[in-house]
């Protein structure tokens, strides 16, 4: 195994984000340690992951069989079953800053002086989540992209409170899950969630001003410059609830340009959710 790859990680949260990082660690190499609330909940888990390792099997891009790198995968129902020795625990719950907080303090309490805590945050305050801890240097933000196992990017949310040798390490393991990183301070929406979210707020507000139908806005964005999705296709994967909570976070932190549409907000309220859902600003249904 590299020694990039840390030898055992902490995943808490098995929802796709969550399932995701578990697998890109596992293929790496590292045994993983899954929090999940209950063993029906971590069987979804766990068949999530070994259905997307099987794809990838198909693909020729795993450096393993299936199996094995299933087998590094432990699941327990609470924080307290994370290992001590564990070299790195990810939260990956919901954007709530309240129960990520106290996942992250209980956490703390339960690895060792050295482990490295790590967020997944797409945009609350990484500063703010380390005031619940009593090593906050140990801390950082590694926001990683949906799916997670096929996406390039790892981006790296630095507080001022952290030490250089965390962030050295969180390059290394980077690299060490065959991703790119970018380096940025915390700050609202950091840089990835900042100006993703800017695109698809202006995308909503032009269906809702009548400009052009979605497919169209996406085709613009797309073949004019090159994004492999559209933003409002991305919403959709994203998850239209999940998009209002971020923009509503940057619009209370960062002023009105960040003002939620009524049309996003109408969706939401409909539960017109995107994929998850079945319809967004597309129908998911077939």
């Amino acid at each position: 195994m590299s020694a990039a790859v840390p030898r055992r990680a902490g995943v808490i949260g098995g929802g796709r984000m969550g399932a995701g990082i578990a697998q890109s660690f596992a293929t790496a190499g590292a045994a993983v340690t899954v929090v999940e609330q209950d063993e029906t909940a971590a069987a979804k888990v766990r068949d999530r992951v070994a259905g997307s390792l099987e794809r990838a099997a198909k693909r020729g891009l795993l450096p393993a069989a299936p199996d094995e790198i299933l087998g590094r995968l432990t699941f327990v129902g609470d924080v307290s079953g994370l290992p001590a020795d564990a070299d790195v625990v990810v939260e990956a719950v919901p954007e709530n800053a309240g129960l990520k907080a106290q996942l992250l303090a209980a956490a703390e309490r339960v690895v060792g002086a050295d482990t490295v805590l790590a967020t997944n945050t797409s945009s609350l305050s990484v500063t703010e989540l380390s005031a619940s801890l009593a090593r906050p240097h140990r801390f950082l933000g590694m926001h990683f992209f949906n799916p997670v196992p096929a996406s390039a990017l790892v981006e790296l949310v630095v507080p001022e409170a952290t030490e250089r040798a965390v962030v050295d390490l969180a390059l290394d393991w980077t690299a060490g899950l065959g991703k790119k990183d970018v380096v940025v301070k915390d700050s609202p929406g950091f840089a990835s969630s900042r100006l993703g979210v800017a695109l698809g707020l202006e995308a909503i507000r032009m269906v809702e001003e009548g400009v052009a139908e979605p497919q169209a806005i996406d085709d613009a964005m797309s073949l004019g410059y090159k994004h492999p999705m559209g933003p409002l296709r991305l919403t959709d994967l994203v998850g239209l609830d999940v998009r209002l909570a971020i923009a509503e976070y940057l619009h209370s932190t960062l002023g009105e340009r960040f003002a939620p549409p009524a049309l996003l907000r109408e969706k939401v309220a409909r539960g017109e959710l995107g994929r998850s859902t079945g319809q967004g600003f597309y129908s998911w249904n077939d």
